[in-house]
């Protein structure tokens, strides 16, 4: 079928739909919702397509001077002809507000939107010049329930007379070129590439289909910062092109000279206090309970440290030593599979954000913490303290002291004796009554005439302040939480920031019911049940969202019984075949399917060995699973009483009848007199009944005549039937090394030498790979 280009003329009237009602949609970009009449109605308009060419026949052998075949194949053309409708890809559309004429290109996310109204996102509403207070809401909610099914008939004129209320545009159906280039205007100076760049190609990628020309586009930072950017030119020419499945150049150039300068001028302040200049905040790196660690933070940063080890028996206390009257906070975060982002102050598990007066935060973690238990290392930020709208006091880094130190628990004889906290008083001092201090009594007097008239003591905290400073009449206490107070305005706005103001989650939306009236309740969402919470996936291996619906009971009931996140028992549910035997099993099923195996080898039997002394084979050879009688299976068994495997036997079979065993009594004994008498002449031979075997290891020949090795080989013949008796013949290079790197892996103590003889047979004598094969098939030795 030659492909042929799709023609689509649709146009319609639509009202808007007022965005309270589409916000849990989440449209970004470019992104509108049409109803699914639309969809019928583009496809009507489709250009039809035959995928029947009118000039070929459909069968596989055509005689042309058949009359019979000529008249069913012309029969087959002017009957069937099968068509079908298509829609462009990507479908595209031209909104326009005739209010204002402003006109924006837009693609399509779905068609759900109530009949007769179109859903668009903040960036089409601005483009348009459509405000929130503008549009009416007329149409109920989506999921709003009913009474009954309503059928209304209505012909496609009394279908449109019926919008007449609400914001009302046209949407029309229009394809744009592939684009190649684009020119973008930052709106405000001072952005650097660096900041946006990554973050612009995946908004492109993710939310548009197309771009309008002199439209806004704004993309905003990992920080919850925002860039705008004005649309300016194109390639090819026009007023909008298509961004999907192109290579898109993109280049930035400032509205004017002075924002060039401007932005300039900030970038290069800006890599004056990057991380790590003198007016910067410091480099994170690892600690450890050895060495204390100094460093600056700048308001609004964090500095990064990693504890990798430390004492786990032991309480483990985190110090922050803060220099000057400075705000600065210090977060905590074990790291394991369950808990992978850093501490920051809306997400972390343990913090410190109070304003101690004798500048040292300081937070205790017990060894039987439940957070410790799979915690890999402990991730700790210090934190410059900012509040929003509030100005910062100094501009100045913060410069602080981190230590980390194992302490003794309480109730130990090691454990410090706090002897501050009940302080001696000498029999001439005397504790003032006002400020609570002990002063000499001869000059006690005195010291409360001047303390009364000049100091105040807070009667909560007992802080004594000059009654005309700025600290007493900046001074607080919280009536919710008695422990905090603090004496400047920037820690009153701060508590109230923290403790007292209403934080939404940032990752369930911000139409989601999950809003907290305290910081710290939002940072408890973030690191137990939200979906956005990074976890290490287990079958994945990355990085992702643990997903999941903390409203769902069910789906929190089997988070809790199986241990596995909606996103992991997702993953998990893709098949993989088992490396042991072969059978398809989930991903999250594997490990009760490889525990089956791990029992099943405990009453496992051990396999029988070649009965021959140098020989390192088993007796009925080994399966490609593990299975220690494969050969016997096969059909290829050793076929002998003797005890010795198949390869060992060749030499002595002979098909002859030979019921009571004499002839094969008198093979074995020629071959015994063979080795002792001349050898069997290869140089890896370490055979103590064979001649060469003998001079390979540096000892005298045994039986050199027949009248000298007929006596010693008479009790090897009789030993025969004895199958604790081993027997002694030559054989080849490779099965006499299995057999001592067998003793060596045996002599370890952790498999049967039995086992460790099949597995170097299973793996051809690769020492590697054998112990691969005893962890998968062979049982260990008990308590190993």
């Amino acid at each position: 079928m030659d492909e042929q280009s799709v023609h689509l003329n649709w146009s319609a009237p639509f009202n808007v739909a007022h965005p309270s009602r589409i916000a849990s949609k989440d449209l970004q970009g470019d992104k509108i919702l049409l109803p699914q009449s639309a969809l019928e109605q583009l496809l009507s308009a489709s250009t039809t397509i035959s995928t029947t060419p009118s000039n070929s026949h459909t069968f596989t052998a055509f005689d042309p001077y058949n009359p019979y075949s000529v008249a069913a194949a012309r029969r087959e053309r002017s009957n069937f002809r099968e068509t079908t409708q298509q829609l462009p890809h990507p479908l595209m559309f031209q909104l326009v507000n005739q209010k204002n004429g402003n006109s924006v290109f837009a693609g399509i996310r779905e068609f759900s939107a109530n009949e007769g109204e179109v859903s668009l996102s903040p960036y089409l509403l601005e483009a348009l010049g459509i405000h929130e207070d503008d549009i009416k809401d007329t149409s109920p909610p989506a999921d709003a329930q009913t009474d009954g099914p309503e059928v209304i008939d209505l012909t496609e004129d009394d279908a449109v007379n019926q919008i007449t209320e609400g914001y009302r545009i046209t949407v029309k159906a229009r394809q744009l070129p592939k684009g190649t280039y684009v020119r973008l205007r930052p709106l405000e100076a001072g952005y650097n590439p660096d900041d946006w760049k990554s973050l612009l190609e995946r908004q492109l990628r993710a939310s548009y289909t197309t771009l309008t020309k002199d439209s806004i586009l704004s993309v905003r930072g990992v920080k919850g910062e925002e860039f705008r950017f004005l649309v300016d030119k194109f390639q090819p020419e026009g007023n909008g092109i298509c961004v999907v499945d192109t290579d898109l150049e993109v280049d930035i150039e400032p509205l004017n000279e002075e924002q060039a300068r401007e932005t300039l001028r900030q970038i290069a302040e800006k890599a004056q206090r990057a991380p790590g200049t003198e007016a910067g905040s410091s480099v994170g790196h690892e600690i450890d309970i050895w060495k204390d660690a100094h460093g600056q933070v700048l308001e609004g940063d964090y500095v990064d440290y990693t504890l990798p080890s430390w004492d786990r028996s032991r309480p483990l206390a985190i110090e922050l030593s803060i220099e000057g009257d400075q705000e600065v906070d210090l977060l905590i975060s074990p790291k394991s599979n369950r808990q992978r982002a850093l501490p920051r102050d809306s997400e972390h598990i343990f913090a410190d954000f109070s304003s101690p007066n004798d500048g040292v935060k300081r937070i205790v973690i017990q060894p039987t913490n439940v957070e410790l238990e799979v915690a890999e290392s402990l991730l700790i930020s210090v934190y410059g303290s900012s509040v929003p709208n509030q100005p910062s006091a100094t501009t100045t880094p913060r410069r602080y002291t981190l230590r980390a130190k194992a302490e003794e628990a309480q109730g130990s004889a090691a454990a410090p004796v706090d002897l501050a906290s009940s302080p001696s008083k000498n029999a001439d001092e005397e504790q003032c009554k006002n400020c609570l201090q002990f002063v000499p009594k001869r000059t006690i007097v005195l010291h409360e005439n001047f303390c009364l008239r000049n100091n105040i003591v807070c009667p909560h905290c007992k802080n004594v302040f000059k009654k005309s400073s700025e600290e007493w009449a900046a001074h607080w206490h919280c009536p919710t939480h008695l422990e905090a107070y603090g004496s400047t305005p920037f820690s009153k706005a701060k508590h109230d920031y923290i403790q007292h103001t209403t934080h939404t989650c940032p990752c369930c939306g911000p139409t989601s019911p999950f809003s907290f009236p305290s910081l710290t309740e939002l940072a408890r969402h973030r690191t137990t049940v939200c979906p956005g919470k990074i976890i290490l996936c287990q079958f994945c291996h990355l990085e992702v969202p643990q997903e999941g619906d903390p409203l769902d009971p069910a789906s929190e009931a089997e988070t809790v019984i199986s241990g596995l996140t909606a996103h992991e028992r997702a993953d998990g549910a893709r098949t993989t075949d088992c490396h042991l035997c072969g059978a398809i099993v989930r991903l999250r099923d594997m490990a009760a399917h490889t525990t089956n195996h791990e029992l099943d080898k405990v009453s496992r039997p051990k396999p029988e060995v070649c009965r021959d002394e140098l020989c390192g084979r088993t007796l009925h050879g080994v399966g490609p699973r593990g299975q220690i009688n494969g050969g016997t299976r096969m059909g290829q068994g050793p076929g002998n009483d003797l005890g010795l495997c198949s390869l060992c036997f060749s030499p002595l079979y002979v098909s002859m009848h030979d019921p009571e065993g004499k002839a094969l009594r008198r093979r074995i004994e020629r071959r015994y007199l063979a080795q002792l008498m001349t050898g069997c002449g290869k140089k890896w031979c370490q055979n103590e009944w064979c001649k060469t075997g003998r001079a390979n290891q540096g000892l005298e020949p045994l039986g050199s005549s027949a009248a000298a090795a007929l006596p010693l080989v008479k009790p090897l013949l009789e030993d025969i039937r004895d199958y604790s008796k081993s027997m002694h013949f030559c054989v080849d290079e490779a099965s006499q090394r299995r057999k001592k790197t067998a003793e060596i892996l045996a002599a370890e103590g952790v498999w049967e030498r039995e086992w460790c003889i099949a597995a170097l047979e299973a793996e051809g004598g690769d020492l590697a790979k054998a112990r691969g094969w005893l962890t998968d098939w062979a049982p260990t030795k008990f308590g190993k």
